[in-house]
């Protein structure tokens, strides 16, 4: 190997293009600078408008790797690498990733519109395809809602957007209805004292906008009287049970008599005999549940572990020594 035609080789490649080498770092650090530019321009828009971190976060990862790609393909042209076919190259596989991606993509997408445009937040009761429950995570390509019986609900981000969302929680106040069904004997006038004395008793109830009241309908069995008061929306179901237990004990109370359904019984004279398992219960075995630990948990007790197994094999060779 000729150590001396090497250099001269690389002495030769410096001095015809040392005008390319410069113009090659010149654009890399004018590139590098007017990519920082642009992702701080970029966030600082972002928190001017109060976007979600996780959006900020996603669209500046966006733009930087765009940025980047820009940025090599231009260097790689000016060293004489022909990039038509590189460019050819990723638009394929870009495309080939979007049609194997193509719904991910879509919840993607749909997710982005949930962040951005805010349509509920973390803590929000939603109501979405018949699927209901309080919002405990919102990531890009899913939501997730836990039920009131503490189920766990995946819902992918292009079902929430394409269907209707019924959000509970998205404004301070609720207003409540209730349906009472009375009588035709009864008076009308007492029957909605009453109810307004209920709701107007409650303290979560607001008194502007007044409590409401009125005979709504003539029923097949009875009069219909409609009502409604607005409280908080974190509210709503304490004050909904409040007043139906309580305008149902001061109908009892002031002998406002309550229609229902009539049904015709009749007594059988046969002797009816029901096969059953004479079988006590079986005594009850409690079911053993395996703590949960945090991993910190888990780490201490495998140390703990590993110690006492070394105090063990310290405590054997003590005892085989004095053998």
């Amino acid at each position: 190997m000729d150590l001396n035609a090497i250099w001269q080789s690389i002495k030769d490649f410096f001095t015809g293009n040392y005008l390319k080498i410069i113009e090659f770092f010149a654009i890399l650090l004018i590139g590098i600078v007017v990519i920082k530019l642009i992702l701080t321009l970029a966030r600082r828009i972002f928190r001017r408008a109060n976007a979600e971190p996780m959006t900020q976060n996603f669209i500046v990862t966006l733009i930087k790797f765009a940025l980047w790609l820009v940025l090599i393909l231009i260097l790689l042209s000016k060293i004489g690498v022909e990039i038509s076919g590189i460019i050819t190259a990723i638009s394929a596989i870009l495309l080939a990733i979007g049609m194997a991606l193509q719904s991910n993509i879509s919840n993607l997408a749909n997710g982005i519109v949930i962040i951005t445009t805010r349509m509920f937040k973390k803590g929000d009761y939603i109501c979405v395809n018949g699927a209901e429950g309080s919002i405990t995570e919102i990531r890009f390509l899913f939501t997730v809602i836990i039920t009131k019986d503490n189920k766990r609900i995946t819902l992918p981000n292009s079902m929430i957007v394409n269907n209707a969302v019924t959000n509970f929680g998205a404004n301070p106040r609720r207003r409540i209805d209730f349906t009472f069904t009375v009588a035709y004997e009864s008076d009308v006038a007492k029957v909605k004292e009453i109810i307004l004395n209920v709701l107007k008793s409650n303290g979560a109830v607001y008194l502007d906008p007044e409590p409401f009241c009125k005979l709504k309908n003539l029923g097949s069995s009875g009069l219909d009287f409609f009502a409604n008061c607005w409280a908080d929306s974190e509210d709503y179901w304490d004050v909904y049970y409040y007043t139906v237990e309580n305008v149902y004990n001061e109908f009892k109370k002031h002998g406002v008599s309550i229609p229902y359904d009539q049904m015709e019984v009749r007594l059988r004279t046969d002797d009816v005999k029901m096969p059953y398992n004479a079988a006590p219960l079986p005594e009850r075995v409690e079911k053993v549940r395996e703590e949960e630990k945090s991993p910190i948990r888990e780490i201490i007790d495998d140390v703990n572990e590993k110690i006492k197994k070394k105090r063990e094999k310290k405590a054997d060779k003590k005892r085989k020594n004095k053998a």
